[in-house]
């Protein structure tokens, strides 16, 4: 299965190079692999490119966008200007530039896609450092598969409609992957690092944008508060729920345009609150 994989790249000279090492050690590398550049000023374009000089599946753009930290959007569009140089591909990818992959983990994706035809999208688990440790990030259940190693079977990526521009297309993705049939898959034995673990300190902004995430993927208030409960409980601030709940409110009341279809939507909360039930049980 042909495996083509984009890493949205800002700044990310510090990081970089140790994952693109991982790549090129993998026992089956992907096919192709495109790093973007997106409006860096440090040395991210130079070292990606001297890997595209030795390596010819790995190349190399630049991409021109807002310097405006835009939370979601801005990453989903640089992985959306990648798209548009990709070769042929059975398997898409977005991956992060601050990951470093265990040396057997395209090998294993593709058997995992290889034997169960209705698997939609697959990866393994983030784990970072802690003291001389390396841990699982705990701010997602292990059956969740986070922003930095998606990988997605064509058919999947095409039925969901690819990627939402904006804060939730990571979790907006699977529920509608699911929607349309496809299963989901962690590998909980890939164990993958994660050098800079996902902040738990928030702006305002973005504390905001994740409660009109789930407006915008049509949760209703009840299971929306349930939501930021739960983020808040796993970043360990209480504030964040605060935050998420008058982000959904704000949302609902300015009218803001959903994600996705009712249909979706409906199928979306029924999903939810059974699994909610299930774990009460």
């Amino acid at each position: 299965m042909k495996i083509t994989i984009i890493i949205p790249a800002h700044n990310e000279e510090v990081y970089l190079k140790a994952c693109l090492d991982s790549f090129v050690s993998q026992t089956t590398p992907p096919n192709e692999l495109i790093v973007v550049d997106d409006n860096s000023n440090d040395s991210t374009f130079t070292i990606a490119t001297k890997f595209a000089e030795k390596y010819n599946w790995i190349k190399v753009l630049q991409n021109n966008s807002t310097n405006e930290h835009i939370p979601g959007k801005k990453v989903v569009d640089t992985f959306n200007f990648g798209l548009k140089y990709a070769s042929e591909y059975d398997l898409l990818g977005k991956f992060d530039a601050d990951i470093i992959l265990p040396p057997n983990y395209f090998e294993i994706m593709r058997n995992h896609f290889q034997s169960n035809w209705k698997l939609g999208m697959c990866s393994g688990l983030l784990y970072i450092k802690k003291d001389n440790d390396w841990v699982y990030e705990n701010i997602a259940d292990k059956n969740h598969i986070r922003g930095p190693i998606k990988l997605y079977h064509k058919a999947c990526f095409n039925k969901i409609g690819g990627l939402r521009p904006a804060v939730g297309w990571d979790t907006v993705d699977i529920l509608l992957a699911k929607y349309h049939g496809f299963e989901t898959l962690t590998d909980t034995s890939l164990h993958v690092k994660h050098l800079r673990p996902t902040g738990q300190s928030y702006s305002n902004k973005n504390k905001y944008a994740k409660g009109e995430a789930l407006y915008k993927m049509r949760y209703n208030l009840p299971l929306a508060k349930l939501a930021a409960l739960k983020m808040a409980w796993q970043a360990k601030s209480p504030s964040l729920y605060f935050y998420t709940v008058f982000g959904y409110v704000n949302a609902c009341l300015k009218k803001t345009p959903r994600f996705i279809t009712k249909e979706e939507g409906s199928f979306i909360r029924k999903h939810r609150w059974k699994g909610i039930w299930k774990k009460l049980l």
